[in-house]
């Protein structure tokens, strides 16, 4: 059953000029392994964490560290704890469904949350 659909969409330039700007924002959205990536890719990132808030409701008080993109041998998957997995697990979310792209200067995410 599906729990809940999010999609999100980041213009990457803006997003490139917003982390310039705010030294610490790369630190606040993103776990570490993130951290390193070019801004085509933590904008695609971006988007899919807003994906997911977007599915949970965007709860008050989401830590922005307790979701994170990670990859498996299928490609990108939605990794949360702490904030995030206690509104997920209190909405009967059991499995998460990721797709992200980025092309013309616009990343994507579309997030299914499966229960």
């Amino acid at each position: 059953m599906i729990v809940g659909i999010g999609v999100d969409v980041v213009d990457i330039e803006r997003f490139g000029r917003q982390l310039e700007r705010t030294p610490g924002l790369r630190d606040r959205l993103f776990v570490p392994a993130e951290r390193e990536l070019n801004t085509r890719s933590l904008a695609a990132r971006f988007a899919a964490k807003e994906a997911v808030a977007k599915v949970l409701g965007a709860p008050a008080g989401m830590n922005w560290q307790d979701c994170w993109i990670g990859l498996d041998q299928n490609g990108p998957t939605v990794q949360v704890k702490g904030t995030v997995l206690a509104v997920a697990e209190s909405k009967g979310v059991k499995r998460w469904h990721l797709s992200m792209s980025h092309d013309g200067g616009i990343a994507t995410a579309t997030v299914i949350a499966e229960g």
